[in-house]
């Protein structure tokens, strides 16, 4: 495999010719005061809006100024890249734009509203190739497929131009901000954004404050920072899925070590929270990595009260499809949701007892889901409930007992829950 290993120093020189190579490709996106965070938080909140980029995500940047980077001998048998989402757009964009053959390989399972985004800023220069169940197995044939043919491979983060490119993010957010930055808040998944913009800041902008957001599911950089060296996570919840790594680059975990000032963590049912809300007040479209940024403000809004924030909106990504998901674990984060299986009474008029004397006023069946398995005239039925306030769920459950409604409560089950919603 032909690539580059290079541990340069990210310097201010490199990211300012990154800005030169990306004219005219990505697009200077605003740095936009949001009033309704600002008097949500007390605070001047201010949003860099990368969701508004030519492939609706920051990735263009890094993946472009790689390529850009490479001598033609190098990109006579194109390149190639590894990705479910974003960063793939961004390699497909880069490679019609110079008009190079990419091969973009990605995990079978996904969706195809993100294969034909692919294609789409590929055009006849990209071809697709769906191997393997997870993003380990299309890495692994991409690597496999660069070797054999001498193709460049163009990484997703761990590597100086990638963040190079990503750190003129950190360069408009400067050239744009009428005032000091206190609190810059980023996304993190593998690293090369945080490792980009910290560079840049704490050069120019040495007093900002720069705080990581990884997905409670997901800490790999939180994790390796208390660790000291770079961790494999065992194990990730994947629904952040731009910002979902087991493991972060060797390169952006040594900037972000010495760089950054804090690393937190959110929970993924109030980052499905905030892209319901961001959506239904602002009609800001924001994928689950893009929202992370300002799903912290909640964690750190003693902090920030009366400064100036700014929030990276890395992307916009968002499968329609997820819309219900996104919902589902929102209300379940918020305790408005749950799931029982009941067995109903063998009894004429159960059913419409539970429906009468059971449900509360404000209590909204959402789910019901029964099999019968034998003679009997009722059997068990999965259950899910809407509530309209998380403390009405223990009369709900007093009333069931007190109707000799025998119940299981699936919610704190997770082996149950998982297999069964």
């Amino acid at each position: 495999m032909k690539s580059e290993v290079n541990k340069a120093k990210i310097s201010i020189d490199n990211i300012l010719a990154a800005a030169e190579n990306l004219k005219g490709v990505a697009i200077r996106t605003p740095l936009m005061p949001n009033p309704i965070l600002s008097e949500r938080f007390g605070a001047n909140i201010l949003l860099k809006r990368e969701d508004l980029q030519v492939v609706r995500s920051y990735k263009i940047r890094g993946a472009y100024n790689k390529i850009q980077s490479l001598a033609p001998e190098q990109l006579t048998n194109g390149v190639a890249c590894a990705s479910a989402g974003n960063h793939a757009q961004g390699v497909a964009f880069a490679c019609a734009k110079k008009q190079i053959q990419g091969t973009i390989f990605m995990p079978a399972p996904t969706p195809s509203q993100k294969v034909n985004q692919v294609k789409m800023f590929g055009k006849e220069f990209v071809k697709v190739v769906l191997t393997g169940d997870t993003y380990d197995d299309a890495f692994h044939e991409a690597t496999k497929f660069c070797e054999e043919n001498e193709v460049m491979f163009i990484p997703p983060f761990d590597d100086p131009k990638i963040i190079e490119g990503q750190a003129t993010v950190g360069k408009e957010i400067i050239e744009d901000s009428s005032d000091p930055i206190d609190y810059l808040i980023l996304p993190i998944g593998g690293g090369g954004l945080a490792a980009g913009l910290s560079s840049y800041f704490k050069t120019l902008s040495p007093s900002t404050k720069i705080i990581g957001v990884e997905p409670e599911g997901a800490p790999a950089m939180k994790a390796s920072l208390e660790k000291g060296e770079v961790v494999v996570l065992s194990k990730i919840d994947k629904f952040v899925d731009g910002a979902a790594v087991k493991k972060v680059g060797d390169l952006t975990f040594e900037i972000c070590q010495e760089l950054l000032d804090d690393v937190i963590t959110v929970p993924e049912g109030l980052v499905c929270g905030e892209i319901l809300r961001l959506y239904n007040e602002q009609a800001i479209v924001v994928e689950p990595a893009g929202a992370l940024a300002i799903t912290a403000l909640e964690k750190l809004k003693d902090q920030i009260k009366g400064k100036n924030v700014v929030c990276i909106v890395s992307g916009s990504n968002n499968d329609i499809t997820r819309t219900m998901e996104i919902k589902e674990r929102s209300m379940l984060y918020e305790g408005l949701k749950h799931y029982f299986i009941v067995n109903f009474p063998q009894r004429a008029g159960a059913l419409r007892e539970f429906l009468i004397d059971v449900l509360g006023p404000d209590d909204d069946i959402s789910h019901f889901e029964y099999s019968k398995k034998n003679a009997r005239d009722r059997g068990p039925a999965l259950i899910g409930i809407e509530l309209k306030r998380r403390d009405d769920l223990e009369p709900l459950m007093e009333r069931m007992q007190r109707k000799k409604f025998k119940f299981e409560y699936v919610n704190d089950q997770p082996h149950l829950f998982h297999f069964l919603i």
